[in-house]
């Protein structure tokens, strides 16, 4: 078994301490280092035959890490280290969205210091059908789904939309379960985060965070491209009316 390659998780927070050292590689000897490493490999994502390699994101490695996103950044003139595809995904994303990427950096570290996310079982769409996994790391998407998937706080949605008057339907695409499928969709509906846990931080969710979706619309929320994830309902409305406006092919 070889060294697992590095995981989006891992990425963000390595990237984080990079960006938070003026774009400048940290050396084994430095303590942000050695702590990142014992982070490293605390993460619930790890195989214990991951873990029984010594030398599996030691120090040296992850030394080696920050320097690779050093060297790989627009404003190095220097030669860059080789890295993979992935660790040149980050590094765009911490250029374009720094503060986002700082924030879900963040939410990683404190979720794990709580010890909410070692808690939180492995999610069925934490991975998408492709093998993709969020920029912003996997574990902020375990955690959002399992929030989603509360039934308490779904019913607690459900009941304000209706103290309130208003319809249960998809806001996205406007589907409506109870007139599709009768007595069989009647109060059925699915709850997701309008603002990504990497932004609203750790708090207690609120009901004005979740919006409710169809199957459909849920997914493509949450559906990963290289470089892009977690889209919200207004955004994937627009998506929806270009499309429509699209020439057909």
């Amino acid at each position: 078994m070889r060294i697992p390659a590095w995981t989006e998780d891992e990425l963000v927070l390595a990237g984080a301490l990079v960006v938070k050292n003026g774009w400048r590689e940290l050396r084994t000897g430095d303590r942000d280092v050695q702590e990142l490493s014992e982070l490293l490999r605390s993460l619930p994502i790890h195989s214990p035959e991951a873990l029984a390699f010594p030398s599996f994101r030691s120090p040296d490695s992850v030394s080696r890490k920050t320097t690779d996103f050093m060297t790989n950044h627009n404003l190095y003139s220097g030669k860059a280290t080789r890295c993979g595809r992935p660790t040149v995904l980050m590094i765009e994303a911490f250029t374009t969205r720094e503060a986002e990427m700082l924030q879900a950096a963040q939410a990683i570290e404190e979720g794990i210091a709580s010890g909410e996310l070692h808690s939180i079982p492995r999610q069925p769409d934490e991975v998408d059908e492709t093998g993709a996994t969020a920029i912003e790391g996997r574990l902020l998407v375990r955690w959002a789904l399992a929030r989603e998937r509360d039934p308490k706080l779904r019913l607690q949605k459900i009941e304000q939309l209706q103290r309130r008057g208003r319809p249960l339907h998809c806001e996205v695409c406007d589907f409506d379960f109870a007139r599709t499928y009768g007595d069989l969709g009647e109060g059925y509906i699915e709850v997701h985060h309008v603002t990504p846990l990497y932004v609203s931080g750790t708090r207690k969710t609120r009901l004005d965070d979740l919006a409710c979706l169809c199957a459909n619309c849920h997914r493509m929320c949450h559906r990963s491209r290289p470089g892009e994830s977690w889209r919200t309902p207004t955004v994937l409305r627009e998506w929806i009316r270009k499309s429509a406006q699209a020439p057909a092919h």
